[in-house]
């Protein structure tokens, strides 16, 4: 048994608006053991509609649809339901006085129009709708071979599709006689095709527990989905390939769940009882935001500088060499400026560590070698070490990975 989940609306289609709705479905079935097989998002076009709805009633035991039930010409999935089991819609006045009362509720006269939210197909049942007027359409549609699909469609609004989903869907699905689980752990500094090669067979295709890999601006995501018997069963799985994952990928594994660098490097600061602070003259505070948006982070994160041009920083730092260190020129010059900036800002500050991101984004010709370079230090009191960081992409997604490649250094050297 799996189930299918089909969004509906040209909104999607268009990208003016991101469907949550597939995800956090696909999230709920999962918990109690059934699989789903496809996501499909479809524009508000009939003809395309019918030809996705029918696909899925024919190799699908559950269809669940979002959205196509308001009042406007544009919500067209009644009708997409009457016209795939060749009925008519009709009037169920129960569901037209509760959209009759939701009106009166909000001191609002109910155009003639919201009348269809009130007219279902022929043989199919309302769904009730206590956060809106848009009830939802539970169909029990027989297929050729005798079997049956189970079709729910609801509110693409997610506040009501939500509730309506759990309090009134959920519990006239099939039980599922297994249980499938999911866990994620989260790794930094290395790309995805040299981690699955470490990884060797984890990630494998139908290997039970399954592992798939998905990357975000450098940190890679491995998505463990285990199916069992039980939970347990399932709990137990996970945990085995949890401990394989870090006996082959070792300090590259930095969390697990929703855990971040920044997470992490602040957890270990305080469990350290050390403190650290930041000069950055790339990404503009990118990695300090991130920090003080983690709680506690006021125990650890003595705060910085965000340099915007270096020379405004003798007058907040001292240097004996700062007009050697601070001018334009090569990346040597900017590994220095880095190595310069750690190491003043940690005595500025009087903190444990200090990190500094130097460089530029900005490619300053066309050349083969003419490409930006970023250099990024992390000073203690054993001496400061640099690292040089070639940035790719667009100006945003290069802030962030080099925000995150600054973090993972210290959570390196934090580990040592």
């Amino acid at each position: 048994m799996h189930a299918e989940i089909i969004a509906i609306g040209t909104e999607l289609t268009t990208g003016a608006k991101l469907d949550t709705n597939s995800q956090w479905l696909s999230i709920e079935l999962a918990a109690v053991g059934i699989p789903v097989l496809l996501h499909t998002t479809v524009a508000d076009d009939m003809p395309a509609m019918l030809e996705t709805l029918r696909a899925a009633v024919r190799r699908s035991d559950i269809v669940l649809i979002s959205g196509g039930l308001g009042p406007t010409l544009d919500d067209l999935t009644r009708q997409l339901l009457a016209d795939l089991a060749g009925v008519e819609l009709v009037l169920h006045e129960p569901s037209l006085r509760h959209v009759r009362e939701i009106f009166a509720k909000r001191k609002r006269v109910m155009p003639e129009r919201n009348t269809i939210q009130a007219m279902f197909p022929a043989g199919s049942e309302p769904i009730e709708n206590p956060h809106g007027t848009a009830p939802g359409i539970w169909f029990d549609l027989p297929r050729s071979d005798g079997s049956i699909c189970r079709i729910a469609a609801m509110p693409g609004v997610p506040s009501e599709m939500k509730p309506m989903f759990r309090d009134r869907v959920l519990p006239r699905l099939p039980r599922s006689d297994k249980v499938i689980r999911r866990a994620r752990v989260n790794c930094y500094g290395v790309g995805e095709s040299a981690c699955e090669e470490k990884l060797g067979d984890v990630t494998a295709r139908g290997r039970d527990p399954e592992v798939g890999i998905t990357v975000h601006e450098g940190t890679i995501t491995l998505r463990i989905e285990a199916h069992g018997a039980s939970q347990s069963e399932c709990d137990g799985k996970i945990a085995k390939d949890k401990q394989l994952i870090r006996e082959r990928l070792g300090a590259l594994v930095f969390g697990e769940e929703d855990e971040q660098l920044e997470n992490i490097v602040v957890r270990e600061l305080n469990r350290c009882g050390k403190t650290v602070s930041i000069a950055d003259e790339v990404t503009g505070g990118v990695p300090s935001c991130w920090l003080t948006a983690i709680g506690q982070s006021e125990q650890c994160f003595a705060g910085g500088l965000i340099v915007g041009h270096v020379s405004n920083l003798p007058q907040r730092l001292s240097s004996e060499h700062v007009e050697n260190v601070f001018h334009d020129g090569s990346p040597t010059d900017s590994a220095a400026r880095a190595r310069w900036l750690a190491e003043s800002t940690r005595e500025r500050f009087g903190t444990d560590f200090a990190l500094s991101i130097a460089g530029s984004l900005r490619m300053s010709g066309t050349g083969s070698d003419e490409i930006p370079r970023l250099y990024l230090a992390v000073a203690d009191a054993s001496g400061t070490e640099v690292e040089e960081h070639i940035p790719v992409a667009d100006i945003s997604f290069a802030r962030n990975r080099a925000a995150k490649s600054a973090l993972d250094i210290l959570r390196l050297r934090l580990q040592k």
